[in-house]
Order: structure tokens, then C-alpha cells, then sequence
């Protein structure tokens, strides 16, 4: 066993490599244009090529996929010559620094032809230095520096370049600024230290925004699986002990109905009933930052909604497993030697049976996760599939890279659980 989850282990990090690469080149072959996407068809080419560098979009595919993965810090660090360091402020947010020769955290403005540094001392001021020693001249003679900027950037300067920058600020718009940089490193820590970037299409990163969706589509999933999954198992052996009866007629029915309903209409109809005709619950789901489980009744129409379109999934593909179960050469000998009837389902049909609809669940629970999307754009619900569909219309590279990643986490380790618990169903069954 313990060789078995070593190589699901490989098999899941050699997965989700696969995954993120297969990601990054599909969204750059996707149609679209992140700079028009997030500022407007009426963008300058100017400002739109200022626009793709300062977020690092400007360098090749190969370059900008190395810096999601493992960072980009490291690069920065070695041409800026000094460590760096990153911390969260106490009102949240992300800033990064270089630590100077004495220790203190430095930061530098071009003004003019002078280097201005912002020095952090250890209770927390900040002052201003001129810095201009640091100025050094490259093969063609030109006076560079590189260092960190106040936007999160490791930026290279050139005295004299005079270059005009195009900054945009949301709710302000666009603001001109000259002696701007000749270059630009987006600094982060890279996917595997837990710093996937920030979110091109909100600015905020990647990791706060997704752990929040992800929460939210955990609860929402998770009271799902807990309603559904139970009562489906439970109907659907039920229906299979006695083929062709009224009561396997009624759940086969029921459940097929349910299942082919699209998710959408089955939303609208219960939004339409329960929260318009009848005023029961709430018919939308805002809880913003706040967690969901503060308003209750908010999760009742998209839970159902979920337990109804699994409900007749898993049912009908128990049913189906339990019926030829109960038609096996075993059972048949069983019955022949006499032994009691729930005797015989529940100590021998019952674990077979499962089998089938334990697979099924386990691939359900990946779907819960990331692919009640429709579920979640009908009632507004602030869930991890809705930030993925927002994610890849505006082509957030980011955000659709680590969403990727954790939906393939699950699916492997679903799976994983799945073949442990077939230790427990079937005894004969062992991995080496």
C-alpha cells in the first residue's frame, strides 16, 4: 500500500505539470487580448505596450510560465544584486523590498536623473535618501540600475531615457508619468511556495481570492455530497433488490428525470417556485468576503439544485450495479443454502454493489468542485467554478493556472481514496 500512494503521488505531480503547461499554451492560443479584455477596445498601442510589460506579459511563453511556477524572485535577486523580501502590511496588503547591506528594506523612485531610495527602518518609518552611487554603466556606456520599485517590480532604469510610463488605476483611469523603466520582473514566489501572482483581472493575488472561492465551493459541494450521496446509495439498492417492481419503476423514473433536466432550468424553476411564488428563501446568493454558512437559508435553492441533478446519477448507476449483483452465481448459492434474506444483502450484495457507484462518486466529487459552474452563475454564488469562467473570459492567466492545479489535486486524490476504500469493499483486492 505504501508503494501505491508513493506512485499516485508521482503520478499526481507529473499530472499536474501536464495540466498547467497544457493551460498556459491553450489560453496563449486562445483568441483575445489581455490588455484590451481589462482596459477597453479604445486603449493606445502605447499604453497597451506599457500596459504588457509592467505585468511581465511582454516576455516569451517559456519565461512567463518558469516565473509561475517557481517565481520570478530569484531572478530579480541576482540582477538587482541584493536578497528580497516579502511581506503582507497590517492593513493586507502585498509589498516587496530589497534588504540593503545594513539590513534595512529599500525601495527606490527615479526623479529625474536621481536614484531616491525609501529606507524602512524596524519601527516601521520610512525616509528618503539619495542613492546615486548606485548608478552603474553597461558595455555600450549607458548609466543603468536595476532595483525594486513601489508596484511590486523589479524595474532597470537608464538615466537620461526620459521614458514615459502609462499606469492604470482603477476608478481613476490612466495616469502618465515620465523617467519610467526600460524594464520590468513582476516579483512572486512562484505556484510551488504557495505565490501563483496576481489576479490580471482584479490586481489582488491570486492566493487570497482563491483559497476564499475555494472555501466557498467546499461548503457549498461539501453539504452536497453529505445530503446526496447517502440517500442516493440508499435508493438506489433499494430499487435494484427488486427489478422490474413498482417501487425500481418509481425511482428509475424519478432519478432519470432529474438527471437529464439541465442544470440551469432545474435552478430557474426552484428560484421561480420556492423564492418568487412562494417567498421561502432567498433566490441569490451574495455573501461577498464573508463566509457562507453566516446566511444559511442562502444555500438552501443551490444545494437542492446539486442534490437534485446527482440525486438521479448515482441512483440509477446503483441500481444497476446492485442488479447484477443479485443476479451473480453466488447470491443464487447463497439463497440455495438457505441463509436469511437482508442476511445475504447486507453482508454480501451490499459491498459488491458498491463497487461501481464508489468510482462514480469519487469522479462526482472532482465535478462538485469545479463543475457546478452553471450552478453557481444562476444563483450568483461566489464559488470556485464562477471564478474560473471570469478567470478564462478575461484570459487570467494566473488565476486560471492555480484554480487548474487544485481542481487536479483533487481529482488524483479522490481517486486515491477511492482505491483504499476498495481495500475495505473487497479484501481480495490489494496494491502492491
Amino acid at each position: 500500500m505504501a508503494k501505491f500512494i508513493v506512485r499516485r503521488i508521482f503520478l499526481l505531480l507529473l499530472t499536474m505539470i501536464l495540466v498547467s503547461i497544457a493551460v498556459f499554451l491553450i489560453t496563449e492560443a486562445s483568441p483575445g487580448n489581455v490588455a484590451r479584455n481589462i482596459l477597453g477596445a479604445f486603449v493606445t498601442p502605447e499604453q497597451e505596450a506599457s500596459f504588457l510589460a509592467q505585468l511581465g506579459l511582454d516576455q516569451p511563453t517559456w519565461r512567463r510560465y518558469l516565473y509561475w511556477l517557481i517565481g520570478s524572485d530569484w531572478r530579480a535577486s541576482d540582477r538587482i544584486g541584493l536578497p528580497l523580501e516579502r511581506f503582507t502590511t497590517p492593513k493586507g496588503f502585498i509589498e516587496w523590498w530589497a534588504v540593503r547591506e545594513d539590513g534595512r528594506l529599500v525601495r527606490w523612485n527615479l526623479v529625474g536623473d536621481d536614484l531616491i531610495a525609501d529606507v524602512r527602518h524596524p519601527d516601521g518609518r520610512v525616509t528618503k535618501e539619495m542613492d546615486n552611487r548606485r548608478w552603474i554603466t553597461d558595455e555600450q556606456g549607458v548609466s543603468i540600475f536595476w532595483g525594486v520599485d513601489n508596484a511590486n517590480h523589479a524595474v532597470k532604469w537608464e538615466k537620461g531615457a526620459d521614458r514615459k510610463v502609462w499606469t492604470f488605476i482603477m476608478g481613476s483611469g490612466w495616469k502618465e508619468t515620465s523617467g519610467g523603466p526600460v524594464a520590468y520582473i513582476p516579483l512572486k514566489k512562484g505556484f510551488i511556495r504557495g505565490d501563483p501572482g496576481e489576479s490580471l483581472r482584479t490586481g489582488r493575488p491570486v492566493s487570497e481570492s482563491l483559497f476564499v472561492r475555494l472555501r466557498n465551493s467546499l461548503v457549498l459541494a461539501g453539504i452536497a455530497f453529505v445530503i446526496v450521496m447517502p440517500l442516493a446509495l440508499c435508493l438506489g439498492l433499494l430499487a435494484g433488490l427488486k427489478e422490474g417492481s413498482l417501487r425500481d419503476r418509481l425511482f428509475s423514473v424519478g432519478g432519470m428525470m432529474f438527471s437529464v433536466i439541465p442544470e440551469f432550468a432545474t435552478g430557474i424553476f426552484l428560484i421561480l417556485i420556492v423564492a418568487v411564488w412562494w417567498g421561502i428563501v432567498p433566490g441569490a446568493t451574495v455573501f461577498g468576503e464573508k463566509a457562507p454558512w453566516t446566511r444559511p437559508d442562502m444555500l438552501i435553492l443551490p444545494v437542492l439544485t446539486l442534490t437534485l441533478i446527482e440525486l438521479g446519477y448515482i441512483l440509477r448507476i446503483t441500481r444497476a450495479s446492485m442488479v447484477e449483483v443479485m443476479r451473480s452465481p453466488y447470491i443464487r448459492t447463497a439463497f440455495l443454502k438457505g441463509l436469511p434474506y437482508w442476511r445475504i444483502v447486507l453482508k454480501h450484495a451490499v459491498r459488491n454493489a458498491l463497487m461501481a457507484p464508489i468510482t462514480v462518486i469519487m469522479l462526482h466529487v472532482n465535478w462538485l468542485m469545479g463543475g457546478i459552474v452553471i450552478v453557481e452563475v444562476v444563483f450568483g454564488y461566489p464559488g470556485l467554478g464562477k471564478y474560473l469562467l471570469d478567470s478564462a473570459l478575461n484570459k487570467d492567466i494566473n488565476a486560471l493556472e492555480a484554480g487548474a492545479m487544485i481542481l487536479v489535486t483533487v481529482a488524483v486524490g479522490t481517486q486515491l481514496v477511492a482505491d483504499i476504500i476498495y481495500t475495505f469493499l473487497n479484501p481480495r483486492i490489494r496494491y502492491g
